[in-house]
């Protein structure tokens, strides 16, 4: 429902604005005209998105605020102008009377009232952008009172003009206002609409960091404030639905319909949402939840019945849209699953590993390999079908596994997992980086000097382990250990930048102990010369094994490897995985992974793109995974 929301408020908004030029004052344009000139606005809409919401946001603060100030006076013109006594309704005691006086009738208008308070909801879309209290504080002391004062104004307009019902609105602004209001109101629709589209964009974000969507470029438009991202394939796909919606009902109350029903389903299931909140988050009595659930849930609830009403007039677009998303997310998550699990009980045994001996049963040669897997323990069958079929492997061997945590941040200090794979001599290790599902995943350009620290500070951390026990005999699992990766000390090794002659000099001699071959030292110039631009803004760094600090000789020749393979290169090994239905499958499951799911993983943004893995240095090894 939350991309629902996503559509339709944009085109709701938009289309309400420009259809204040219906009015017979201003020559009355018909309604494909209309239609049109909103279609021309949403498009520009979501064209300038990729600008960045920072650019231009500087001016939304003062269309909101004076959007609601022009209502907001215009409302109080109308009450003293047309019925001053219509305070009066503002008493309970005409709810009940309306209700009684109605019946079925008045219950179902609920649908058509709900969509006097939709639209201010889209404020609370910028909590990643505002606190809580600014926003709680701006709708209390502005938003509510002038939105009150309009509706209120409208209502007095009316109990004198019945016959303007229909656009009660703009035939209630005062002619030599019209103009300005109009321009105010189309500028004020376009902020409320940016406001829900970056909403959409966090929220695909924060289910694509929980493996629940399809791969997507995700653009942090802004270098200071966090929130503000654009997905361009999101972007796209928004404003593609928001044109179908426009030209396919064209009729403004339709589209009210289906927007009512997407607001108020937002609103109940997070009002339900809200109170396992209470219960689980804040730790509080669960008749506070239950209290609470009661209280909005039964309001929400009754608006939700009326709304419901409208499904046969446009109510169905939202279920359509909320069922069509859903079903994507549903069979990624499922196919994701399915080769997690096939991964999982596919891993190769320790005893084969250990069978090979310390060269794996191939040529080590110089260089770090990461292989990424998405295994937190054990080894993937990936790296059994690479060892089989390529006759070397490197000196150093890191298996990388990428999570994202169910906590918005992860601080740096505890952000890599270290452990060791096999005895010391086979020089594996295992590393896990954790992101919270608001945590920046970018191109480190750290990443490899912290992975460097964080597997010699663990090697440390293990041999004082062993000397505090009195043994350093080899274990064929080590255990995992978070390893901080801002402070250098206790790794055994000096770090220190380079300097222009430093790094030549470095270069130079890691390109004489390395296994590289004249062409692909050639294509590794072209590459950094292509990338000049990146290149440059690396923090060159060497490391130097600690002369002055006393380390056990094993530890040191352990440390030296390290470094040596550092020098000589660093690999990064992923793989190309196919995934197939089982032969003996069902026709739903058959449908569900052979099609759907290798749709989505052919149109999605590839793993390597997705980890920022340099294509000059990736491997990737193609495996075919029958789940």
């Amino acid at each position: 429902m939350v991309i629902g929301d996503g559509v339709l408020t944009p085109t709701i908004s938009v289309l309400s604005a420009i259809s204040g030029l219906q009015d017979p004052a201003t020559s009355g344009l018909s309604n494909g005209w209309i239609v049109f000139i909103a279609c021309v606005v949403l498009v520009g809409l979501f064209a300038l998105q990729h600008r960045g919401t920072h650019r231009v946001a500087f001016i939304f603060a003062p269309i909101v605020v004076l959007w609601l100030l022009s209502i907001g006076i215009i409302g109080l013109y109308n009450i003293i102008r047309w019925n001053p006594r219509i305070f009066v309704a503002l008493s309970p005691h005409y709810i009940a009377k309306f209700f009684k006086k109605t019946g079925r009738d008045g219950w179902i208008s609920l649908g058509g009232v709900l969509l006097a308070i939709t639209g201010t909801e889209a404020m609370f879309a910028d909590l990643g952008h505002f606190t809580a209290a600014s926003i709680r504080l701006a709708f209390v002391g502005v938003i509510y009172p002038c939105l009150v004062l309009q509706y209120m104004g409208q209502a007095a307009f009316l109990s004198k003009n019945m016959p303007a019902v229909y656009d009660s609105f703009y035939l209630s602004i005062p002619s030599p206002l019209f103009w300005p209001v109009f321009v105010i109101a189309t500028l004020a629709a376009v902020v409320g609409s940016q406001a829900i589209i970056s909403a959409t964009f966090s929220i695909v974000k924060q289910c694509l960091a929980l493996g629940c969507f399809p791969r997507v470029k995700v653009v942090h438009t802004s270098r200071w404030i966090h929130g503000q991202i654009y997905i361009p394939e999101i972007n796209w796909i928004l404003m593609v639905l928001c044109l179908a919606v426009a030209l396919g009902f064209r009729d403004i109350t339709v589209i009210g319909n289906a927007y009512g029903l997407a607001c108020i389903t937002v609103m109940f299931v997070t009002t339900c949402l809200m109170s396992l909140v209470i219960i689980f988050v804040w730790q509080k009595n669960v008749l506070v939840s239950l209290l609470f659930l009661v209280f909005f849930g039964a309001i929400e609830a009754a608006y939700l019945s009326a709304a419901v009403m409208k499904v046969p007039q446009g109510g169905w677009a939202p279920i359509a849209l909320a069922f069509v998303f859903m079903s994507i997310m549903y069979v990624w998550h499922y196919g994701t699953r399915r080769k997690y699990m096939f991964d999982l009980q596919n891993k190769v045994s320790m005893k084969w590993i250990l069978n090979l001996g310390p060269s794996l049963g191939i040529m080590r040669v110089p260089g770090i390999g990461l292989i990424y897997t998405e295994l937190v323990t054990g080894v993937p069958a990936i790296f059994s079908h690479f060892v089989t079929n390529l006759p070397a492997f490197h000196q150093v061997l890191v298996f990388v596994c990428v999570k994202s945590v169910p906590v918005p941040y992860v601080p740096i200090d505890e952000r890599y997992l270290i452990g060791r794979i096999g005895p010391r001599e086979y020089r594996m290790y295992r590393c896990i980086v954790r992101y919270g599902y608001k945590d920046v995943q970018k191109d480190d350009e750290n990443f490899e000097n912290h992975l460097v620290m964080s597997i010699a500070r663990f090697v440390q951390m293990e041999a004082e382990e062993s000397a505090s026990s009195g043994s350093y005999e080899s274990s064929t699992e080590g255990r995992m250990a978070v390893v901080h990766t801002t402070d250098t000390t206790g790794t055994g090794l000096v770090v220190r930048d380079s300097t222009d002659d430093d790094a030549a000099a470095a270069g130079t001699s890691s390109l004489t102990r390395s296994s590289k071959s004249e062409t692909l030292r050639s294509l590794q110039e072209i590459y950094e010369l292509e990338n000049a631009g990146s290149v440059s803004r690396r923090r060159r760094v060497r490391f130097q094994i600690d002369e002055e600090e006393r380390i056990d000789p094993r530890v040191r020749d352990e440390l030296s490897d390290l470094l040596e393979a550092k020098e000589a290169g660093v690999a990064y090994i992923i793989g190309h995985s196919y995934v197939k239905a089982r032969k003996n499958s069902n026709l739903l499951k058959t449908f569900a992974i052979n099609y759907a799911y290798s749709f989505l993983r052919k149109n999605c943004r590839g793993p390597s793109v997705t980890l920022h893995i340099p294509h000059i240095s990736l491997i990737e090894v193609g495996m075919i995974y029958y789940v």
